[in-house]
């Protein structure tokens, strides 16, 4: 195919998956091949071993690869982790009255606010124009040939720690790729899992992956807020794995197949095997109530969705009862989440998968590739305007599993 092609790379807590995909003149996208495995050397979204993250992240792109038949030198990257953040300013100038608001104006306007921006020691993710207005009026999205006396607008910053960046795109650097682009998971997930009126109507997107949730919040079309979470399934896991000693693997296996995020009826009545930790054959299996697994993980989410509340209220949703709540992400799954989200938000809630590319594949079309399929929405839509600024990101020699999957990549 003679199409652009773009490449997803999702690195989360619990698996690191690469998309190739292909872009039409219409902006349409058709899936070329993906990739993905069990991340390693990262935890709760943040770095913590380069060697290991970079060798989840070669396997990923490798199968990638293979799958697309195509080879790929840059890629849209993924950031989350407790630290993301984001900042709203506002500017405004004044108008002639002789013409109507052109393009001079909205990049008068423009220049004007991101002069003083000021991020600190963070990496600059996203700088988003949004809610414009003119002589103070309502919110709208495009002002040009509107006349008015002065023309406002709010820039929503999206932020990650330098450092935590550094340590990132390093693993992306030391696998032979360039960053093309960057998104933060939730605005990505937005973009895949909320439909055109939710996002216009006003709809917060919470996906609940491993090691982290990350929320966005959207209305007029544009996000207003991001924010995330150091909680996701992995601790869940974790709880099931300390409270009935048994291995994370038969733990992850447990929660999948026979938990819920609340008490049922039978759960007293209904039992279910627990290999003892170190012990994995039939003969040493427990047989224990299925309630001993569902007082376990109960706490956990409520706890979990008490954390999503506050964030909401810093949303400004706090008296907001018909705002939507759509949740995906791989935890999302959980049977009963929906109805815990819906009685501790107090919010309209549904499940979101992918939805907003069409002919995906079936293993694709799940709420655990979300964010990597947002990631392709973005990069064919993307229509934000950043500060100019020179970033330097020196390509080294790189470590000994790079080279080795970088001339696996090449001689394959």
């Amino acid at each position: 195919m003679n199409h652009p092609i773009v490449a997803a790379l999702d690195i989360g807590s619990s698996k690191v998956c690469c998309i190739i995909a292909h872009i039409n003149k219409d902006k349409k996208i058709k899936m070329a091949g993906y990739g993905y495995n069990a991340s390693k050397g990262i935890k709760n979204g943040v770095i913590t071993d380069i060697n290991n993250a970079t060798l989840s992240v070669c396997s990923a792109v490798e199968a990638a690869e293979q799958n697309a038949h195509e080879r790929i030198n840059g890629v849209i990257l993924n950031v989350s982790g407790e630290k993301t953040c984001a900042s709203i300013y506002d500017a405004s100038i004044a108008l002639k009255r002789s013409r109507p608001i052109g393009e001079a104006d909205i990049n008068k306007l423009m220049e004007k606010g991101l002069a003083k921006i000021d991020v600190g020691k963070n990496e600059l993710i996203h700088c988003l124009l949004t809610n414009y207005k003119v002589d103070d009026g309502e919110n709208i999205k495009d002002p040009r040939n509107i006349y008015g006396d002065k023309l406002a607008v709010n820039i929503l910053l999206g932020m990650y720690p330098n450092i935590l960046y550094k340590n990132l795109s390093s693993v992306v650097e030391e696998a032979r790729l360039n960053i093309d682009s960057k998104v933060l998971s939730a605005y990505a997930s937005g973009l895949a899992c909320l439909i055109e009126d939710e996002r216009e109507y006003g709809a917060t997107i919470i996906d609940i992956g491993g090691g982290t949730t990350s929320i966005a919040t959207f209305k007029d079309g544009f996000p207003v807020a991001f924010s995330t979470l150091p909680v996701g399934g992995i601790h869940i896991t974790k709880d099931i794995t300390y409270g009935l000693t048994t291995s994370f693997e038969h733990a992850e296996d447990l929660k999948v197949r026979e938990g819920y995020a609340f008490g049922i009826g039978n759960d007293e009545r209904t039992n279910i095997s627990v290999f003892p930790l170190g012990e994995e054959d039939d003969n040493s299996a427990r047989i224990l109530p299925r309630s001993e697994l569902i007082n376990i993980i109960v706490p956990r989410v409520e706890e979990m969705f008490e954390m999503i509340k506050c964030k909401l209220d810093d949303h400004g949703l706090h008296n907001a009862p018909n705002h939507r709540v759509v949740l995906t992400g791989g935890c999302s799954q959980l049977r009963g989440i929906r109805d815990v989200a819906k009685m501790i938000l107090d919010k309209q809630v549904r499940l979101g998968n992918p939805r907003n590319i069409a002919d995906l594949p079936d293993k694709l079309n799940n709420p655990v590739f979300s964010t990597a399929l947002g990631m392709l929405l973005f990069a064919t839509n993307n229509i934000e305007r950043k500060p100019k600024k020179i970033v330097s990101n020196p390509i080294g020699e790189g470590s000994k599993i790079a080279k080795i999957f970088n001339w696996i990549r090449q001689n394959s």
